[in-house]
């Protein structure tokens, strides 16, 4: 089975990494530019995805949008059986997904269709959902609404981060789609039609959503931090600068909303109801950092407030 793989982010990498382990015969991989990093914008990173294909001697493909007759021309050209996307970032149009004799296939990071959209790890944590998992999926043109081919599902441990979920739904998806592409090829797979009415959804991450909102109950605020960690980072602001705290859980204690409480061992801030302890803070070009070490060196005094 000849296979085109859509993917860019190291969520994608297992995924591919099963293929190439698998001995699949990918004829393409499709990823996003390099782009720009560092101060200075000058370097640019090829996506994760882009270095594992070139280690393997694939031939990788990388336009800033997948369309357009060029590109449409050189995906007709691989002649693909299947296609598989695995956190492209892109919307694919109807034409690119009928390129694949089979279609294409999409390894999604939740139970559709509870959460479809572009951050579904992020919102399984924000929103306390006690189960989560990988669903593959037959792709058409709407935003996640195609029939499910499989799933696997997983317990969101109290304790969750956002990176911590996404290693974990990175392999169960590579689970999922070794174990689906057999099935797809001898048509064992039966296409179930999602339940469009229970559909929820799961927007981009912008600034609105990472600030930290001190007038919410204390396990809301610890998930807004832990669903961010490490990236972008859940964010308030002290003194007019923007800080990024990680590592909070809810604790036993009352005050105003955002008023800092203590410093030591660890940052601790109430909420509306309750308020949370943090472990680290970071500040705007600099690493992370214990609160501690933050409030030692003056940043942060009891009685102070974030907002």
């Amino acid at each position: 089975m000849r296979i085109v793989f859509f993917g860019t982010p190291t969520f994608a990498v297992p995924s591919l990494q099963m293929l190439l382990d698998e001995q699949a015969q990918i004829v393409g991989v499709v990823t996003q530019p390099d782009r720009p990093r560092g101060r200075s914008r000058s370097v640019l990173i090829p996506p994760p995805v882009k270095k594992l294909a070139e280690a393997r001697g694939l031939t990788v493909f990388q336009p800033e949008r997948p369309a357009g007759d060029l590109f449409l021309a050189a995906l007709r050209r691989l002649e693909p059986d299947l296609g598989v996307v695995v956190a492209y970032g892109h919307i694919l149009k109807p034409e690119i997904l009928a390129v694949p004799r089979l279609g294409m296939i999409n390894v999604h990071a939740s139970l559709l269709p509870e959460l479809r959209g572009a951050a579904p790890i992020q919102w399984s944590i924000l929103q306390g959902h006690p189960r989560t998992g990988v669903t593959i999926m037959q792709m058409e043109a709407g935003l996640d609404s195609g029939p499910i081919l499989l799933q696997k599902d997983t317990p969101v441990t109290p304790w969750e981060t956002g990176g911590s979920l996404t290693e974990r739904l990175a392999e169960l998806g590579a689970e999922a789609l070794e174990e689906a592409i057999p099935l797809l090829r001898t048509g064992q797979l039966t296409p179930r039609v999602q339940d469009h009415a229970a559909a929820t959804l799961a927007p981009k991450i912008d600034r609105t959503v990472t600030r930290i909102r001190w007038d919410e109950a204390a396990d809301l605020v610890a998930r807004r931090i832990r669903a961010f960690d490490p990236d972008p980072g859940a964010w308030t602001a002290l003194d007019g600068t923007d800080v990024k705290l990680f590592g909070a859980r809810p604790v036993l204690a009352e005050g105003e909303a955002g008023t800092i409480l203590a410093t030591s061992p660890e940052l601790v801030v109430a909420c509306a109801s309750g308020a949370v302890a943090v472990e680290e803070v970071q500040l705007a070009g600099k690493k992370r950092m214990t609160a501690e070490a933050w409030a030692r060196g003056r940043a942060a005094e009891a009685g102070q407030r974030l907002g």
